[in-house]
Protein backbone atom coordinates (compact mmCIF):
# COMPACT_ATOMS: atom_id res chain seq x y z
CA UNK A 1 0.00 0.00 0.00
CA UNK A 2 1.26 3.83 -0.44
CA UNK A 3 0.78 6.27 2.02
CA UNK A 4 -1.89 7.95 0.29
CA UNK A 5 -3.90 4.81 0.53
CA UNK A 6 -3.13 4.36 3.81
CA UNK A 7 -4.40 7.83 4.47
CA UNK A 8 -7.51 7.25 2.47
CA UNK A 9 -7.97 3.58 4.63
CA UNK A 10 -7.83 5.53 7.50
CA UNK A 11 -9.84 8.22 7.02
CA UNK A 12 -12.90 5.50 6.01
CA UNK A 13 -12.28 3.63 8.95
CA UNK A 14 -12.56 7.07 11.12
CA UNK A 15 -15.52 8.35 8.99
CA UNK A 16 -16.97 4.55 9.74
CA UNK A 17 -15.97 4.79 13.32
CA UNK A 18 -17.69 8.15 13.88
CA UNK A 19 -20.52 7.28 12.11
CA UNK A 20 -20.95 4.27 14.31
CA UNK A 21 -20.54 6.44 17.91
CA UNK A 22 -22.96 8.69 16.36
CA UNK A 23 -25.35 6.47 15.62
CA UNK A 24 -24.43 4.60 18.87
CA UNK A 25 -25.42 7.70 21.31
CA UNK A 26 -28.22 8.62 19.09
CA UNK A 27 -30.02 5.27 19.63
CA UNK A 28 -29.12 5.70 23.53
CA UNK A 29 -27.67 1.72 23.21
CA UNK A 30 -24.37 2.43 25.51
CA UNK A 31 -26.31 2.06 28.59
CA UNK A 32 -29.33 0.15 26.83
CA UNK A 33 -32.05 0.54 24.41
CA UNK A 34 -34.46 3.13 25.38
CA UNK A 35 -37.82 1.42 24.28
CA UNK A 36 -36.68 -1.74 25.56
CA UNK A 37 -34.67 -4.64 24.39
CA UNK A 38 -34.16 -6.99 21.43
CA UNK A 39 -36.51 -10.07 21.66
CA UNK A 40 -35.69 -14.08 21.72
CA UNK A 41 -37.18 -15.90 18.99
CA UNK A 42 -37.44 -18.63 21.21
CA UNK A 43 -39.68 -16.93 23.05
CA UNK A 44 -43.47 -16.09 22.34
CA UNK A 45 -44.46 -13.01 20.56
CA UNK A 46 -47.91 -10.97 19.39
CA UNK A 47 -47.56 -9.92 15.61
CA UNK A 48 -48.53 -6.35 14.85
CA UNK A 49 -48.41 -5.63 11.08
CA UNK A 50 -47.57 -2.24 10.49
CA UNK A 51 -48.12 -0.66 6.91
CA UNK A 52 -45.75 2.08 5.66
CA UNK A 53 -46.64 4.51 3.31
CA UNK A 54 -46.42 8.24 2.03
CA UNK A 55 -45.42 9.72 5.79
CA UNK A 56 -47.81 7.94 7.31
CA UNK A 57 -48.07 4.29 9.70
CA UNK A 58 -51.00 2.53 9.60
CA UNK A 59 -51.63 1.64 12.51
CA UNK A 60 -50.03 4.88 13.89
CA UNK A 61 -50.72 4.25 17.51
CA UNK A 62 -51.00 1.08 19.91
CA UNK A 63 -50.74 -0.73 23.09
CA UNK A 64 -48.55 -3.34 24.72
CA UNK A 65 -48.31 -4.65 28.08
CA UNK A 66 -44.96 -4.36 29.90
CA UNK A 67 -42.80 -7.35 29.42
CA UNK A 68 -44.90 -8.50 25.89
CA UNK A 69 -43.01 -9.42 23.20
CA UNK A 70 -43.79 -8.01 19.95
CA UNK A 71 -42.94 -9.61 16.28
CA UNK A 72 -43.28 -6.05 14.26
CA UNK A 73 -43.82 -6.84 10.64
CA UNK A 74 -43.09 -4.27 8.58
CA UNK A 75 -44.01 -3.53 4.87
CA UNK A 76 -43.11 -0.24 3.05
CA UNK A 77 -46.64 -0.10 0.44
CA UNK A 78 -45.06 3.62 -0.54
CA UNK A 79 -43.57 5.02 -3.42
CA UNK A 80 -40.28 5.71 -1.62
CA UNK A 81 -37.96 4.50 0.93
CA UNK A 82 -39.20 4.48 5.23
CA UNK A 83 -37.63 3.78 8.15
CA UNK A 84 -39.08 2.22 11.27
CA UNK A 85 -37.15 3.35 14.13
CA UNK A 86 -38.20 2.34 17.51
CA UNK A 87 -37.27 4.52 20.42
CA UNK A 88 -37.97 7.16 22.65
CA UNK A 89 -38.68 10.79 21.27
CA UNK A 90 -35.79 12.07 22.53
CA UNK A 91 -33.20 9.04 20.86
CA UNK A 92 -35.26 9.48 18.08
CA UNK A 93 -34.80 13.60 17.20
CA UNK A 94 -30.90 12.82 18.54
CA UNK A 95 -30.64 10.20 15.60
CA UNK A 96 -32.81 12.68 13.06
CA UNK A 97 -30.38 15.06 13.46
CA UNK A 98 -27.42 12.61 12.91
CA UNK A 99 -29.48 11.97 9.79
CA UNK A 100 -29.86 15.08 8.35
CA UNK A 101 -25.82 15.25 8.73
CA UNK A 102 -25.54 12.21 6.39
CA UNK A 103 -28.78 11.21 4.70
CA UNK A 104 -27.93 7.83 3.57
CA UNK A 105 -26.81 6.22 6.79
CA UNK A 106 -26.63 2.45 7.13
CA UNK A 107 -28.54 1.35 10.03
CA UNK A 108 -27.62 -2.35 11.53
CA UNK A 109 -29.64 -1.91 15.08
CA UNK A 110 -32.22 -4.55 16.15
CA UNK A 111 -34.53 -1.49 17.07
CA UNK A 112 -35.43 0.20 13.39
CA UNK A 113 -35.57 -0.88 9.67
CA UNK A 114 -34.94 0.82 6.52
CA UNK A 115 -37.07 -0.85 3.69
CA UNK A 116 -36.70 0.36 0.02
CA UNK A 117 -40.42 0.73 -1.63
CA UNK A 118 -42.46 -2.28 -2.08
CA UNK A 119 -40.26 -4.60 0.81
CA UNK A 120 -41.11 -5.86 4.07
CA UNK A 121 -39.15 -6.43 6.83
CA UNK A 122 -39.33 -7.66 10.57
CA UNK A 123 -38.28 -6.72 14.31
CA UNK A 124 -38.89 -8.53 17.52
CA UNK A 125 -38.82 -6.36 20.40
CA UNK A 126 -39.46 -6.62 24.24
CA UNK A 127 -41.47 -3.77 25.98
CA UNK A 128 -39.00 -3.74 29.03
CA UNK A 129 -40.46 -0.24 30.01
CA UNK A 130 -44.18 1.18 30.97
CA UNK A 131 -44.12 4.44 28.95
CA UNK A 132 -44.90 5.98 25.79
CA UNK A 133 -42.28 5.38 22.97
CA UNK A 134 -42.53 5.99 18.91
CA UNK A 135 -41.95 4.67 15.55
CA UNK A 136 -40.44 7.16 13.13
CA UNK A 137 -39.01 7.73 9.81
CA UNK A 138 -35.80 9.80 10.30
CA UNK A 139 -35.27 10.01 6.35
CA UNK A 140 -34.61 14.14 6.45
CA UNK A 141 -37.91 15.86 6.42
CA UNK A 142 -40.13 12.25 6.56
CA UNK A 143 -40.58 13.14 10.56
CA UNK A 144 -41.12 16.60 9.93
CA UNK A 145 -44.28 15.59 7.58
CA UNK A 146 -45.43 13.27 10.23
CA UNK A 147 -44.48 9.89 9.75
CA UNK A 148 -44.13 9.05 13.33
CA UNK A 149 -46.35 6.22 15.16
CA UNK A 150 -46.65 6.06 19.27
CA UNK A 151 -46.14 3.03 21.43
CA UNK A 152 -47.67 2.95 24.80
CA UNK A 153 -46.58 0.51 27.22
CA UNK A 154 -48.40 -0.03 30.37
Amino acid sequence: MTIWQDIRTGVSVFATLTGLTTMASAHGHHGGYSAGEPGNAKKPSREIAILMSEMDYTPSKIEVKRGEQIRFVIRNVGSESHEFLLASTADNLKHAEAMKKNPDMEHDEPNGLKLASKKSGEILWKFTKAGTFEYSCLIPTHREFGMIGKVVVK
